[in-house]
């Protein structure tokens, strides 16, 4: 136990079940969770409810999840994470420490840094990375090494400079208005199918059909390799159909909605780009556009617009009462950024992602 006066930092125990005896802890860092998202950003679109959370904690082969929350004289305050993938040889730990307002200033969060960094170095971790919403806020603004993109220097961007990290890439995140006509979508799509006459777009819910599954585990496998990462560090994946079973049950098991919309290569069946929606049980709520990507030897067809278009279009008919869609993209990604602000989607927030090296 790490203490700080009243403040204990307990271990998450993770559950089989929600319904569990001892998912007390769980239930209550969640419903946390989700008020310090809206202190945040001062909306409720990245809500999401414990028994849809708790799929995320499940131990995997892939990665090792260590987390803990922060209590303070009997009632949960915040959360501390840390992520270790398992891949190779890997060196990076991914780490967040979410604290309600009425909390800081008192030390807990650098303290919880000090947990973290003790986990990443028996772990053998040199590389931390963490990301944090910088809301809009007047005064001295920071940019990444990218040129792209800039955050205020606000309460989270000085916490990372304190303890080291650096401001290597700014996210856009930005929202689809799901009530709004949809005339630019059928235009862009149309004009997607003209330019890739060469394929077509299939689509599946998870669990990802048999016949998808290798297509899908590698363009799933490209993400970290093809996305604009700056400098961020990430390790190479290995997909394969058990990844995505396991991928897919975290939707599946807890009633949530993954949409898959994809461009076939017609005279090869290749699978060469993806999209991917979410929403949760409750489809009143906004929806998540996931990852978003095309093979490098199929870019220049038009394929980003025929997948997204098409997902959009398609989705009016899962989710008809979702009032948005909500989605990330690096600042230096201009051409997904064209795509998305072609179709409609428009800037909401801005993320930084930081980087610490230990020595």
């Amino acid at each position: 136990m790490n203490t700080l006066t009243s403040v204990e930092f307990r271990p998450l125990i993770v559950l089989a079940t929600i319904d569990a005896p001892d998912a007390a802890d769980f239930v209550e860092m969640v419903h946390v969770r989700n008020r310090i998202y809206r202190e945040i950003s001062g909306h409720d679109d990245h809500r999401i409810a414990p028994d849809e959370l708790l799929p995320h904690y499940r131990v995997t082969e892939y990665e090792r999840r260590l987390a803990w929350v922060i209590v303070d004289d009997g009632a949960i305050i915040g959360r501390i994470g840390v992520d270790l993938p398992l891949e190779n040889d890997s060196k990076v730990a991914f780490w967040l420490i979410e604290l309600l307002r009425d909390a800081w200033g008192r030390g807990i969060g650098s303290a919880a840094h000090d947990l973290v960094e003790q986990v990443a170095r028996e772990n053998g971790r040199s590389v931390l990375q963490s990301w944090a919403e910088h809301p809009e806020a007047p005064g001295p603004r920071l940019a990444p090494p990218t040129g792209f993109g800039e955050i205020p220097r606000d309460h989270a961007a000085r916490f990372f400079l304190r303890h080291g990290y650096a401001l290597e890439q700014v996210e856009r995140n930005s929202a689809f208005d799901l009530t709004a006509p949809f005339e630019t979508v059928e235009r862009l799509l149309a004009e997607a199918e003209a330019a890739s006459g060469d394929y077509r777009v299939v689509q599946w819910f998870a669990p990802t059909p048999p016949e998808y599954v290798d297509g899908y585990a590698w363009m799933k496998s490209r993400m970290v390799t093809d996305a604009p990462a700056a400098g961020l560090e990430f390790d190479e994946e290995t997909w394969d159909a058990a990844r995505i079973a396991e991928h897919d049950a975290v939707y599946t098991d807890s009633g949530r909605t993954l949409q898959v919309t994809a461009a076939q290569h017609i005279a090869t069946g290749e699978l060469c780009a993806f999209n991917e929606l979410v929403v949760g049980k409750d489809r009143t709520e906004a929806s998540h556009q996931e990852d978003t990507l095309v093979l490098k030897h199929h870019r220049g067809h038009k394929l980003g617009t025929l997948v997204k278009c098409a997902g959009l279009l398609s989705w009016r008919d899962v989710a008809p009462r979702s009032p948005r869609v909500i989605t990330y993209n690096a600042e230096e990604n201009r051409p997904m950024l064209d795509i998305n602000e072609a179709i409609g989607f428009a800037p909401i927030a801005y993320e930084g992602a930081w980087k610490k090296v230990l020595t």
